[in-house]
C-alpha cells in the first residue's frame, strides 16, 4: 500500500514539474535577447489581471508604459507566448509600414471551424486577406461614400427625430445605447439594405445581437480565451455545440439576400452588392474558396466594427464635450454658422469644411482609440535595424495604441480634451507614428472614410439644436471595462439632452 502510494506521488509531482516546465520553458526567451520587461509567472505570464478581468487592457499597458516608457521594446509573455511590445516611433513606422512584408499578419488565432465568421478581413492571414482587399476597397472609396451619403443622412435625422422622444422622458441618457441604436441603422441599411429602426425597435434582431457580440458575458470571455489559448480544445467543443447564433443569422441572412437579389436583379450601392460580384466571379479571388459562409463572415465583420467603434467615437465625443461646455459650445457655433451658410442642407463634401468637428473627432480618437493595441505576427525571421535585436518569425507584436496616443511627453497634459492638438501646424510637429487611430500602412482600417462621415453626422445633428451636460449618473473619473476588447466604459455613458431654443 506504501509503495502504491508512493508512485501515485511520484506520478503527481511528475505531471507537476512537466506542467511548470511546459509553462515556464520560453521564460528566458527575452533575457538572452536582453529585451527589458516586468517578470512572468507560471501559466499566466505578465497578463493574470488581464486574463482574469480584473484589469483592462488598456490599464495594463499604461502601469507599463510608467515603468518601461522609455525603452523602445519591452518583452511580454501571454500565459507562455513571447509578446514583443514596440514603444518607439520609428520601429513601429518599420512594423507596420517600411518592412510591411515582414509583419503582414495579425496575431490573433483563427479557427474557420470553431468560428465560421472568422475568415473575415480583419483576420485573414496576408495570402487571403490581399486579394480579398483588392475586391473590396472600392466600396470605400469616396464616390461610393457619396452615393451612400443620403441614406447616413436619412438615419442620423431619425436619431434628431428620436432625441425628442428622449427629452421628453426627462432622465439621464445612456448615450452609448443611443449612439449604438443609430450606427446600426447606418450599417443596416449601408451595409445590408434593410431598414432596422433600431431607434424605435429596441428588440431588433441588429441591436440585440449587436449587444451579443460586445456582452461582456462570462460565455463570451470563456469562448474568446479558450479560442486564443487552447484553440485545440474550442474545435473539438465546435464538434458538439451547436452554432452560435449570431453565425446563423448572418449566414442566412446573406444567403437569403443574395439569392434574392441575383434572382431579381436589384443593383444597390451598399457592400451586400459586392459580395454578390465576389459570388459571380469566383475566380479573381486567388487562394479563396468563395462560400456563402465566407461572405457573410465579411458582412458580419463590417457590421461589428462599424456600428460598435463608432457608437463608442460619439458617445465618447459627447462625454468629453458634456464634460468641456466651452469646446462644447465652440463646435456647436461651427455647426450653425454652417448650417446658416447653406441653408440647412448637409452634403458629403461639406463634411470637410467644419474644421472644429474634425479637431474635435481626432482628439475624441487620440484619447479614445477603439482597440487599445495593434497587433501584428512576424512571418520571417528579423533584425530590427540600428539594434541588434532579431526575432524569429512567428514572433507576436503588440503596438500599444492606448499608452502612445497617452504619451506625457509627446501630447503634454494627455488626460485632457484639447482639440487644438490637432491643428495644421500641430501635427506637422509630431511624428505621424503618434497618431494611429486606424492602424497605418496597408492594414489600415478599410472603413475609416465610412466611419468619419457617420459619426460626424451623428454629432452634427445631436449638436445643433440640443445640449449635453453630465447628470448625476455620469460616470467621473471614466473607468474602463476590464472584461470587453475595445477601449470601452464600464457600464453606460450616461448623460443629460437638452433642447436649445432658436
Amino acid at each position: 500500500m506504501a509503495y502504491l502510494l508512493l508512485q501515485i506521488l511520484f506520478g503527481v509531482v511528475t505531471i507537476v514539474l512537466a506542467l511548470y516546465y511546459y509553462f515556464t520553458s520560453t521564460f528566458d526567451f527575452w533575457k538572452v535577447r536582453n529585451v527589458p520587461g516586468p517578470k512572468p509567472i507560471p501559466l499566466f505570464g505578465n497578463i493574470k489581471d488581464v486574463l482574469l478581468t480584473k484589469l483592462a487592457m488598456c490599464d495594463f499597458l499604461t502601469a507599463l508604459h510608467k515603468q518601461y516608457g522609455d525603452e523602445p521594446f519591452v518583452g511580454l509573455f501571454t500565459t507562455r507566448t513571447p509578446i514583443l511590445v514596440v514603444h518607439d516611433p520609428k520601429f513601429i513606422k518599420d512594423v507596420l509600414i517600411r518592412d510591411f512584408s515582414k509583419f503582414s499578419d495579425r496575431s490573433i488565432h483563427i479557427s474557420e471551424k470553431a468560428e465560421p465568421l472568422s475568415p473575415n478581413l480583419f483576420y485573414l492571414k496576408v495570402d487571403r486577406w490581399r486579394p480579398l482587399r483588392a475586391r473590396l476597397a472600392p466600396v470605400f472609396t469616396s464616390g461610393k461614400l457619396k452615393k451612400m451619403f443620403p441614406l447616413i443622412l436619412e438615419c442620423s435625422d431619425r436619431l434628431e427625430q428620436y432625441l425628442d422622444k428622449v427629452i421628453k422622458e426627462g432622465d439621464c441618457v445612456d448615450v452609448r445605447e443611443l449612439m449604438a441604436k443609430y450606427t446600426t441603422d447606418v450599417i443596416g441599411i449601408c451595409a445590408f439594405g434593410i431598414e432596422a429602426n433600431n431607434l424605435a425597435d429596441a428588440d431588433s434582431d441588429f441591436r440585440r445581437l449587436g449587444r451579443t457580440v460586445f456582452s461582456s458575458s462570462l460565455g463570451n470571455i470563456i469562448r474568446f480565451r479558450l479560442r486564443q489559448s487552447m484553440p485545440w480544445f474550442a474545435e473539438l467543443l465546435s464538434n458538439v455545440l451547436p452554432q452560435e447564433e449570431v453565425t446563423t443569422f448572418f449566414t442566412n441572412l446573406i444567403s437569403e439576400t443574395l439569392a434574392y437579389r441575383d434572382e431579381n436583379n436589384i443593383v444597390r450601392p451598399d457592400f451586400v452588392n459586392m459580395l454578390l460580384q465576389l459570388k459571380r466571379q469566383p475566380d479573381k479571388l486567388e487562394n479563396i474558396k468563395i462560400t456563402d459562409t465566407f461572405l457573410a463572415a465579411q458582412a458580419y465583420v463590417f457590421f461589428i466594427a462599424g456600428f460598435e467603434t463608432s457608437a463608442l467615437t460619439m458617445s465618447n465625443a459627447l462625454y468629453e464635450l458634456a464634460l468641456n461646455p466651452d469646446i462644447q459650445d465652440k463646435l456647436r457655433k461651427e455647426i450653425r454658422e454652417h448650417d446658416d451658410k447653406n441653408k440647412g442642407e448637409l452634403k458629403y463634401e461639406q463634411l470637410k469644411e467644419m474644421r472644429y468637428l474634425n479637431l474635435v473627432f481626432r482628439e475624441t480618437m487620440r484619447k479614445y482609440p477603439a482597440a487599445p493595441l495593434i497587433s501584428r505576427k512576424s512571418t520571417a525571421d528579423y533584425c530590427f535595424e540600428g539594434t541588434k535585436l532579431t526575432i524569429p518569425k512567428g514572433t507576436d507584436i503588440w503596438i500599444p495604441l492606448f499608452t502612445i496616443h497617452r504619451n506625457p511627453k509627446v501630447y503634454p497634459n494627455p488626460d485632457a480634451f484639447i482639440p487644438e492638438r490637432f491643428t495644421e501646424d500641430a501635427v506637422q510637429a509630431r511624428n505621424p507614428m503618434n497618431d494611429i487611430p486606424f492602424g497605418e500602412g496597408p492594414r489600415i482600417c478599410i472603413g475609416i472614410k465610412f466611419a468619419d462621415c457617420q459619426t460626424k453626422l451623428g454629432l452634427i445633428k445631436i449638436l445643433r439644436n440640443h445640449r449635453v451636460d453630465v447628470c448625476e449618473k455620469t460616470m467621473i473619473p471614466y473607468v474602463f471595462d476590464s472584461s470587453g476588447l475595445l477601449v470601452a466604459p464600464k457600464g453606460g455613458i450616461y448623460l443629460k439632452i437638452t433642447k436649445l431654443e432658436g
